[in-house]
């Protein structure tokens, strides 16, 4: 049990605070994205700044207590929190200082998607992000960063120019392309492994504030059909779409037939990141196929776009993932996903292919920390729920569809990990993973950054 005269003297130290688990805000403050998570850190230190985090680090350390790092809080493992730790709490560091001219945004490791998209939209610029405005800033970038505009801009960390980092020792320094190469590489795509990073700096690019988009809801007797066109569409698609495939719980909203309503259908919801008569026609060539229940193509705020999946994710949400790239999607791999995913497991469950390609696919794969550059499609069962009552039963219905669809996937996006997928360290870093290894072991070599998947330092596994 910690003293508590030493958290007393923590806290003179802070320009932020320390929570308590005897704090009235303590539970709020522990609180993740995912209802599922039920964690109780020791202390919780909310940090203003650098120097906060500095002595958070150190005290950590002195008390030989695991850390955990919460930026957004919104990563379906619920990594930010750990039982008995101190954490490190980021939510307060939201700045986001726009260069408008030199097409560049510095941004607080606090700081969520929606907060960046308000800031770079006075300007219509934009940089890869989450597809879920509440998403952090922080983990979505640390493992890659997908997005509408990962197809015409690459993945977020494709866009970033610099990361300010505060390391295991509590030396701060600044990893970029020219300066802590090594750490800049792992960062990319390595996830939280390496350090406490309080800022990122990004390129941005020129997108809205409207874009073109579509809309597009098929019911269950032509999700089979639809998802061949949708596959062979994004075949043939410029690098300015982003679609994504989704089987939904249909919306009891105007606009869908009643009848429908709470049933299992497909959406198509995609974005065009080019100019607004570019965008229609192609786009409507997507929304051609068949006689679907909804179909909609029209411009819409950039800003707003990223918001529409928020509302069917609620905070507080019972949620579990599993995740896989598809080299192909091929004709065998949707039968045996439509064959399956009727009914869906909850009310804010969904089963979606996100595309890859386009400039995703022309890096490297060993430039950056993120290997999977050269699957077609990404996979992921995102089943969620309200009552716990479900959680068995959904958990089951998750793990035996990922089962189902293992013959066509291989590997794994570090940011769909759940908290059981511990064991899959190679399927998330592939061939980079030594070097991260030796990258771990230079900067964070007695592994105080722990807590988040097991990259332990050569020759500490």
């Amino acid at each position: 049990m910690l003293a508590t005269s030493s958290i007393d003297q923590l806290a003179g130290t802070l320009r932020g605070g320390v929570i308590r688990p005897e704090d009235p805000t303590y539970d709020t403050a522990r609180a993740v994205w995912n209802g599922m998570i039920d964690r109780r850190p020791a202390l919780i230190v909310r940090c203003s700044g650098i120097a906060d985090v500095i002595a958070a680090i150190d005290f950590a350390r002195a008390n030989d207590l695991p850390l955990t790092v919460r930026a957004g809080g919104h990563g379906v493992a619920g990594k930010a929190v750990s039982d008995g730790s101190v954490m490190i709490d980021l939510s307060t560091l939201t700045s986001v200082e726009v260069d408008p001219k030199a097409k560049i945004a510095r941004v607080g490791a606090g700081a969520t998607w929606g907060m960046v998209d308000h800031e770079t939209q006075a300007f219509g610029l934009a940089v890869t992000g989450g597809v879920d405005s509440r998403t952090g800033v922080g983990g979505l970038t640390l493992g890659g960063g997908m997005g509408y505009l990962a197809r015409s801009f690459g993945l977020t960390i494709d866009n970033l120019l610099s990361a300010e980092v505060v390391l295991a020792d509590g030396r701060v320094v600044t990893a970029r392309g020219d300066g802590n190469e090594d750490l800049f590489w792992a960062l990319r795509g390595g996830g939280g492994n390496f350090g406490v990073v309080t800022s990122f700096t990004y390129q941005l690019h020129d997108v809205g504030p409207e874009v073109m988009t579509a809309q597009v809801f098929y019911t269950m007797d032509d999700v089979g059909d639809a998802l061949i066109h949708y596959r062979d569409f994004m075949t043939q698609a410029s690098d300015e779409v982003g679609c994504f495939a989704l089987l939904v719980n249909v919306p009891p909203v105007e606009g869908f037939p009643e009848e429908q309503h709470g049933k299992t259908a497909l959406a198509l919801v995609a974005c065009h990141s080019g100019s607004l008569e570019d965008g229609e026609p192609e786009l409507a060539l997507l929304a051609s196929f068949g006689s679907p229940m909804l179909s909609v193509v029209a411009p819409m705020p950039y800003a707003t776009l990223q918001q529409s999946f928020d509302a069917g994710a609620p905070d507080g949400g019972r949620f579990y993932w599993k995740a896989g790239y598809l080299d192909e999607l091929s004709d065998e791999a949707i039968k045996t996903l439509v064959d399956r995913v009727d009914p869906l497991p909850g009310p804010y469950s969904n089963v979606f292919f996100e595309p890859m390609g386009g400039a995703i696919a022309r890096v490297d794969p060993s430039a950056t920390a993120f290997p999977h550059r050269n699957a077609t499609f990404g996979l992921g069962i995102s089943s969620g729920w309200a009552d716990p009552a479900a959680d068995e039963a959904a958990t089951a219905w998750t793990r035996a569809l990922h089962e189902a669809m293992a013959p066509f996937t291989s590997g794994v996006y570090s940011n769909y990990l759940d908290w059981d997928d511990d064991d899959r360290v190679d399927d998330t870093f592939g061939a980079n993973r030594q070097r991260l290894q030796e990258v771990k072991g230079i900067y964070d070599p007695d592994a105080v950054f722990s807590t988040n998947r097991n990259l332990a330092p050569t020759g500490a596994e």
